[in-house]
């Protein structure tokens, strides 16, 4: 799942829309984590909310369902539960969780993260963290218990509160993608990610 409904106030265009990498003819930010998130769900949601007209057809194209929050303005959490509603109402138990403005991380670090959480489920943990340099980062793996959780707190939460009230239930897994704990809000922060390695093949 993906949370896309901000309004990007910071940034002063949509940030699902900005190019990724930088300088790419075709690809965006939304297309990107669409195209990571694809192969490890059997479903990919993006939540939308007053720009959902923008990034539809981007959501569409990359093959993704879209969710709309009515109500963007109550804040990113609400459209965290938007989405986690719509994740039970389709019968899953289980959500991978990130937000647009996050870069996508590298596949690998999808696949580390899929695999501590199959074995955390054994061990009735409910939730999987990403760690880098000591910061707690994304994607969220979150199972039926951490999406109870969140839908259960009020609107005006946030998911890191959350988190905190749960943290014994949560296991964070350190890893070693630098990307998991970077968020892009400004066109500062924007235009100091590295440029894309150009192949040589």
């Amino acid at each position: 799942m993906i949370l896309a409904a901000g309004e990007s106030s910071r940034m002063g265009r949509d940030k699902a829309l900005l190019p990724w990498p930088q300088q790419a003819a075709c690809g965006t930010f939304l297309s990107a984590m669409i195209q990571l998130f694809d192969p490890f769900v059997d479903v990919v949601l993006v939540v939308g909310g007053a720009n959902q007209g923008k990034i539809a057809p981007v959501v569409y194209a990359n093959g993704a369902a879209l969710v709309v929050n009515p109500d963007p303005p109550r804040g990113q959490f609400s459209s965290l539960q938007v989405g986690l509603h719509e994740v039970l109402n389709r019968g899953r138990d289980a959500a991978m969780i990130t937000l647009v403005d996050r870069p996508p991380v590298s596949p690998s670090t999808i696949q580390i993260l899929s695999d501590a959480f199959d074995e955390a489920l054994l061990h009735s943990q409910w939730a999987v963290v990403p760690e880098y340099g000591g910061k707690h980062g994304h994607p969220i793996f979150a199972g039926r218990e951490m999406i109870e959780a969140f839908l259960r707190a009020p609107a005006t939460s946030s998911a890191r509160e959350i988190e905190h009230v749960h943290r014994e239930k949560i296991s964070y897994i350190p890893v070693d993608d630098p990307l998991v704990v970077v968020n892009i809000d400004t066109p500062e922060q924007y235009a100091e990610l590295p440029a894309p390695a150009v192949s040589t093949t």
